[in-house]
């Protein structure tokens, strides 16, 4: 997977309109009453690449909403972080649960005026528990598991379990 980098120092206008419009975006969502046309309607502005039947409770804080790609039948518990400057896909019929963090970007450890950036990619059918952190890079394969509090910083296959700090598989084949 390659590495995209952002040198912070240099300013990008499509990227802080972006930030703006997300941050803005995101502001109004968690202060909606949720579960309402108002609330489902911002949610679709600031996720323009959302799939059909997908649902996102408030709060949620994203920095680059257009670099998200949503799939169908995806729910999104309360309180989603993401900082998608890598990129972030979620294909169909994954769910995620309260306070996951989708980590796309990170700052280089020696100039930290830079942005080190790797895509995330959930597969299909993929379900993610409370307090997981996916970092840069990660693809989470179809049909697993991240158990709760998880920290995933390498790939997870296909149909297993993982868990811990850093993640690892603790249950394989998966049947579903």
């Amino acid at each position: 997977m390659e590495e995209t980098r952002i040198d912070l120092r240099i300013q990008n206008f499509d990227r802080k309109s972006e930030s703006i419009r997300s941050n803005q975006l995101c502001f109004k969502i968690n202060h909606t009453m949720p579960n309402t046309p108002e609330c489902e309607e911002l949610i679709k502005k600031l996720f323009p690449d959302i799939g059909e039947g997908s649902k996102i409770m408030p709060p949620i804080q994203v920095n680059l909403a257009n670099q998200i790609h949503i799939g169908k039948r995806v729910s999104i518990m309360y309180n989603l972080l993401c900082m998608s400057a890598g990129g972030i896909t979620i294909d169909d019929d994954v769910m995620i649960a309260a306070n996951v963090s989708l980590i796309s970007n990170n700052h280089d450890f020696k100039e930290r005026q830079i942005i080190t950036c790797k895509p995330i990619h959930i597969k299909r059918n993929v379900w993610i528990g409370a307090n997981a952190t996916i970092l840069p890079g990660v693809t989470i394969g179809e049909n697993s598991i991240v158990a709760a509090g998880a920290v995933v910083n390498k790939d997870v296959p296909d149909n297993v379990v993982v868990g811990g700090v850093p993640a690892k598989i603790i249950k394989s084949q998966l049947l579903i």
